[in-house]
């Protein structure tokens, strides 16, 4: 059963990666869309130097995000996109400030996602193919 399985490894890898970078590319695109909503967010949220860092952070998530996508410096795309991931998650998924209001659990099952996600850049990282 087990060789079965591991002869699809290539498809598993493509397809994780992919999934990986749309995750990261279709927000960064929405953030270009809706620029002035995004840095109003993130400036809500006490990110330092916001309107610098917004085109920034769209510019790492489209870009490294296709990268992930068509397969190209996967180990550096994955690790930035982690560094990105662990900022948004403590700037703006910060549940620990929401303790008795309504965004609280939102706040927090996005923050358990993006561990999760970042958990998954990191296996990309340290597993991906020379």
């Amino acid at each position: 059963m087990n060789g079965i399985l591991k002869k699809y490894d290539d498809v598993y890898f493509a397809v994780g990666r992919t999934l990986l970078g749309v995750y990261f590319l279709l927000p960064g695109l929405m953030k270009v869309a809706q620029f002035s909503g995004t840095l109003e967010l993130m400036q809500t949220k006490g990110v330092p130097l916001a309107a610098v860092l917004l085109p920034l952070t769209i510019l790492i998530q489209v870009g490294l995000g296709l990268m992930l996508i068509v397969g190209k410096q996967l180990r550096l795309s994955a690790l930035v996109l982690f560094g990105l991931t662990v900022l948004i998650n403590v700037f703006i998924h910060n549940f620990w400030t929401l303790q008795g209001q309504p965004e609280y659990g939102h706040e927090l099952q996005n923050f358990i996602k993006n561990l999760g996600i970042a958990a998954g850049l990191l296996v990309l990282a340290s597993k991906q193919k020379a």
